[in-house]
């Protein structure tokens, strides 16, 4: 299983070191990104089988093979029609569920999935048309030319905050429309709660939190849900022997980071990622902990806070995406000094003075219980 998982990765690298070019490829590095998932998966699973079940922790139990699969089994579960492209991530035993037609709302029958599938459907397509009309007006090309440098700097960050927005789209009305195909074989289907059928064993988009979250980390709870998940059950908490939980987080960063690709954008990315989530739980935990804070939070002034956070929130969303969209070191470079690095100003300044803020706001017997802590 080990060489398996070393395999997979290396052969994914050396396709992005030979067939990579500076623009958005399409190719078939794209679906072997997601089997490389599925396959590292698979390995584990297969590892934690051997293992003593005291051992594994529930999720790993549910995941954990047994015994071997068969070559068909192995084929069915990573060219499934469902997942292939642009996932969602599923494990083997999910997948020999379904073959055995035990994921179904009707046991013996097939599953009454169609009307939650064309649910999932029409949301990804009503996704996919606002990309497709508002994407020309927002190209990421745009970033390059002198009329986007000859622009005022408002001007230029505001774009920046709308082209995010309507970029994500793409990825949005591919998940969810993914989503309800999955549903409609039966591979979504995740059992009664409170007396209702749940159909969201795949879901990959809370498109609703991602609407209305103010927050960084609510957007990337959101937001491509399978593959974190795959990354915290297979990297972040296998990790745990390392005992830190920072450390953790980066080199599971890291690892997202290289299964990406090789261009400097991502590493850009998924830095100022970790940087933005330090800075927003920080922040968080500062009001968390002022009662002033706490009060105003939960004043008739909120409104206003949630406005203004939200532009916030949307405006450096879209700031680390620059380079994840440009790739290479020669363009984001470009666009980053045309607004002079405003996100990471911003983010490094509200670090600094977070500190000094606390010593301010949080009453000194609360500071003193927490360093106890």
């Amino acid at each position: 299983d080990m060489f398996l998982k070393v395999d997979c990765e290396l052969y994914l690298l050396s396709g992005y070191y030979y067939t990579a070019t500076e623009e958005y490829d399409i190719k078939w590095t794209m679906p072997h990104c997601v089997l490389t998932l599925k396959l590292i998966g698979l390995a584990f699973d297969f590892y934690d089988g051997g293992k003593e079940p005291s051992k594994l922790n529930p999720e790993q139990k549910k995941g954990a093979l047994a015994s071997v699969p068969t070559l068909l089994e192995v084929f069915g579960f990573s060219y499934f029609y469902g997942g292939f492209l642009v996932g969602p991530q599923f494990t083997l035993r999910s997948y020999q569920s379904l073959v055995a037609r035990e994921l179904t709302d009707c046991p013996g029958k097939p599953p009454n999935s169609v009307i939650p599938a064309l649910k999932r459907f029409a949301l990804g397509f009503l996704c996919l048309a606002i990309y497709a009309i508002f994407s020309p007006f927002y190209p990421d090309n745009y970033f390059l030319t002198d009329e986007y440098e000859a622009q005022p700097f408002w001007y230029r960050c505001v774009f920046i905050l709308l082209w995010g927005k309507v970029m994500l789209y793409k990825y949005v009305s591919c998940w969810v429309i993914a989503e309800g195909v999955c549903i409609l074989a039966g591979l979504g289907y995740n059992g009664v709660v409170d007396g209702k059928h749940q159909w969201d064993a795949c879901a990959n988009m809370r498109v609703w939190l991602f609407e209305t979250t103010p927050l960084f980390g609510g957007t990337i709870a959101s937001f491509n849900i399978n593959t974190n998940a795959w990354a915290a059950r297979h990297v972040f908490k296998r990790l745990k022997f390392l005992g830190n939980k920072t450390l953790s987080h980066v080199a599971t960063l890291f690892f997202l980071t290289i299964w990406h690709g090789l261009h400097s954008g991502y590493i850009l990315c998924f830095s100022m990622e970790f940087f933005i989530i330090t800075v927003e739980r920080q922040a968080q935990a500062l009001v968390r902990d002022s009662p002033l804070l706490t009060k105003l939070a939960n004043s008739h002034l909120y409104p206003l806070i949630y406005v203004v956070q939200q532009f916030i929130h949307w405006l450096f969303m879209g700031y680390p995406l620059v380079p994840f969209c440009l790739f290479t070191y020669d363009k984001w470079l470009k666009v980053y000094s045309s607004i002079y690095f405003c996100g990471h100003v911003f983010f490094l300044m509200v670090y600094l003075i977070l500190p000094f803020l606390r010593k301010t706001l949080v009453p000194k017997k609360d500071q003193s219980e927490k360093k106890q802590n």
